[in-house]
């Protein structure tokens, strides 16, 4: 028995240590380190902001900082609802009601989007849109179909690299490419189409030159020896190729999609509304 009381005293000291350890840390956090008017600001808000490996100088600095800010924000909160009039109040809660709805909305809608929306677009759909609207795209900006290199003037295959660059044949290409670790910079795929404004920053000739076909353009400068062959040419207000502007037509395909799928997505919430008499007009 007398065993019993002792273990059973131990047990009780032990949880009341416990008991007042815990209403200890709890008047800590709930201490009240700032008051403007009736707004408080607890210790616990400031432990939040606090990074883990910080020093006890920059948090001091943190801590200050934050409070002279909330300190702030209470008090031009308080002067702007004393100084403005009710109307102003009520207007400011409509808008910010509003706001509320639309974020809500909006949000949910997007979600309904991400479950229903077909992302699939055939590569037919696309050049059919293209073709119906074709008119409709056009360039902003000078497109080329260009390959260059660029490689050290000092080379000792220049001749050949020329030769080879200037050649058509896929062998030849392939030489080229097999050696691309020595080259500066280079492109040869000259069937995309590329902006002009983007090949101008890499290659030391003038846009004149560079708006004319050309089989092989040479230039030397203290950084190395260019060569440039351009394909093809597209100048401003000319109609977009499909294959520079299939990005932005898959997006507006997609946008489309978006519109019909919401207007079909309300035409159903409407009508199950009326359907299970939710929704009534007198």
């Amino acid at each position: 028995m007398k065993k019993f009381t002792v273990a059973f005293l131990t047990i009780l000291i032990l949880n009341s240590c416990n008991y007042f350890k815990m209403q200890e840390d709890e008047e800590i956090t709930s201490e009240v380190v700032a008051v403007v008017k009736t707004e408080k600001l607890y210790k616990k808000d400031l432990i939040s902001i606090l990074p883990e490996d910080i020093s006890k100088e920059d948090s001091i600095i943190l801590v200050r900082s934050f409070i002279n800010n909330w300190a702030i924000k209470q008090i031009l909160l308080q002067k702007a609802e004393s100084n403005n009039s009710l109307e102003e109040v009520n207007e400011i809660e409509r808008l910010v009601k509003d706001y509320r709805e639309s974020l809500l909305i909006n949000n949910y809608k997007e979600i309904l989007i991400k479950q229903q929306l077909d992302t699939v677009i055939k590569d037919s759909e696309i050049e059919d849109f293209y073709l119906k609207s074709k008119e409709n795209f056009k360039l902003n900006e000078e497109l080329v179909k260009i390959k260059y290199l660029h490689f050290d003037k000092k080379v000792i295959n220049k001749n050949e690299l020329i030769k080879l660059f200037e050649s058509e044949k896929i062998e030849d290409l392939e030489k080229l490419e097999k050696q691309q670790l020595s080259f500066k910079d280079f492109q040869f795929r000259d069937s995309v189409w590329t902006q002009l404004d983007k090949v101008l920053l890499k290659l030391p000739f003038s846009k004149d030159i560079m708006l004319k076909k050309s089989k092989l353009l040479q230039k030397q400068d203290s950084l190395g020896l260019y060569l440039v062959a351009i394909k093809g040419v597209l100048l401003r207000n000319d109609t977009a190729p499909l294959s520079y502007i299939k990005p932005t037509i898959k997006q507006m395909i997609l946008h489309q999609r978006k519109i019909e799928l919401i207007r079909d997505i309300e035409k159903i919430l409407v009508r199950d509304a009326t359907k299970n008499n939710n929704f009534k007009v007198y």
